[in-house]
């Protein structure tokens, strides 16, 4: 049930949000073995005046992905294969034949089974489900 949040600059039209989302949700399936159902995708696109690097608006496509897993469900090769995966998409995808800004970001967050959940139950109680 991971939960992918990207903030990226500059704004984009509704194409490339969809085209984003399907790939991103396609990249955690295959490279973290994630169900597809219960992925969930956030794009939130900021004007490139309220994203500052070293002090200064930005002045090219930048990105930071984060997404949210389950701590222990991956492997630290899993996971540093989706953070090359997921940035060289969004290389692709946002600034084409250009680069993206040089602090532009890719974060896996762990959190434990106990501190979320979806369907208003907890990851730690979907477990202790399957193992009875």
């Amino acid at each position: 049930m991971p939960t992918l949040v990207l903030k990226l600059t500059p704004l984009q039209n509704p194409e490339r949000y969809e085209a984003l989302a399907r790939t991103l949700t396609d990249l955690t399936v295959q490279l973290l073995g994630k169900r597809r159902e219960v992925t969930a995708v956030v794009i939130d696109d900021l004007p490139a005046a309220r994203w500052h690097i070293g002090g200064a608006p930005v002045a090219q496509p930048t990105a930071l992905l984060e997404i949210s897993i389950t701590e222990g469900t991956n492997t630290e090769e899993e996971k540093a294969a989706f953070i090359a995966a997921a940035f060289a998409e969004l290389q692709r995808q946002l600034a084409g034949d250009g680069a993206l800004a040089a602090a532009s970001y890719v974060v896996v967050r762990e959190l434990p089974a106990s501190d979320w959940g979806y369907g208003g139950r907890t990851q730690q109680a979907r477990r202790l489900v399957l193992a009875a």
